[in-house]
């Protein structure tokens, strides 16, 4: 698990700066980023990944596990369709194994159904062949990740300065211990208890204070809620995770769950982590700080990752 203070440098900036200002700062902090990391680690795996534009012409498979792998023959999730908008074009990061793409796809053609929104907006899934990234997520390398807004979909059409510019809607409340009631609705717990019956979903990621609304609404039947774990951030989106599709061995999945629907004690340590490492965090120790820990390199990866990064 992260340290307090890590946890704090990742949630404290959410809590302090303005929506819209949050939105553009990021996009022009995530290019430089990037760019960073590329001119620093040249050879790390999310460098080498992180420049592909193009999926591997190969059999789609997930490979390795969802924080350490690499996906061949990914589809592309169109950046329009009937009842879903992606996100953040300039990632590039609406590439999946074609078992996520379609189950995308079907979800947001129930979403008008189930919520009454007009759609979807989509967020980061996967790069082109997977693998680490330069930015962001730990996971999201093998295609069977999704990030999926909370912000429901305007019935108009976004242009491409609106999807890299527009700011999601924060969730949680300004304490961090519940939801904002003026933005969350029941449409969303319909929408991720929909989500949570799909036996190819395997987990379901939100903000422990998100959480904290779902075990309320979930009324007597929690068992649901067994999918949906809290994590830190995800206060603007939820992650779906789906499992390994059948009989693929190159792809590492994770146990079923087997620990309970997590609206108890375990919910509560989450709840009072956060709001500490938001609004009491650990002051900095003296001297100087310790070098960052190198990222992960191509031969952390399994070995037929190299054959996804060279294929053509």
């Amino acid at each position: 698990m992260r340290s307090i203070s890590r946890i704090a440098a990742l949630l404290a900036p959410l809590a302090l700066l303005p929506a819209a200002g949050r939105a553009q700062s990021t996009a022009d902090q995530e290019a430089k980023t990037r760019a960073a990391n590329i001119a620093a680690w040249p050879d790390a795996a999310r460098s080498l990944f992180g420049q592909k534009t193009g999926p591997a012409n190969m059999q789609a498979r997930a490979i390795g596990s969802y924080a350490r792998g690499c996906l061949a023959g990914a589809a592309e999730l169109p950046v329009d369709g009937p009842s879903w908008q992606v996100m953040r074009l300039n990632r590039n990061r609406n590439w999946g194994h074609p078992a996520l793409v379609d189950y995308l796809e079907k979800l947001a053609r129930d979403v008008p159904r189930i919520t009454g929104w007009a759609g979807l907006l989509v967020g980061d899934m996967s790069q082109p062949r997977g693998g680490p990234m330069l930015t962001g997520h730990a996971s999201h390398q093998i295609g069977l990740d999704a990030d999926v807004w909370l912000t429901p979909m305007p019935r108009g059409r976004l242009d491409r300065s609106q999807r890299e510019n527009m700011p999601a809607v924060n969730m949680a409340r300004s304490d961090w211990r519940d939801v904002e009631p003026r933005n969350w609705t029941p449409a969303h717990t319909r929408l991720i208890r929909a989500v949570a019956a799909e036996p190819k979903v395997e987990r379901i990621f939100v903000n422990p204070a998100l959480k904290v609304a779902l075990c309320r609404e979930a009324g007597a039947d929690k068992s649901w809620l067994e999918k949906v774990r809290p994590i830190w951030g995800h206060n603007y989106h939820f992650h779906i995770r789906l499992a390994c599709p059948a009989g693929m061995a190159s792809c590492q999945g994770q146990e079923p769950p087997n620990f309970g629907d997590g609206c108890g004690a375990e919910l509560s340590g989450w709840i009072e982590r956060q709001h500490n490492a938001i609004f009491n965090p650990p002051k900095p120790k003296p001297g100087p700080k310790p070098k960052p820990k190198p990222p992960m390199s191509l031969d952390a990866l399994p070995p037929e990752c190299r054959q996804v990064l060279v294929s053509r």
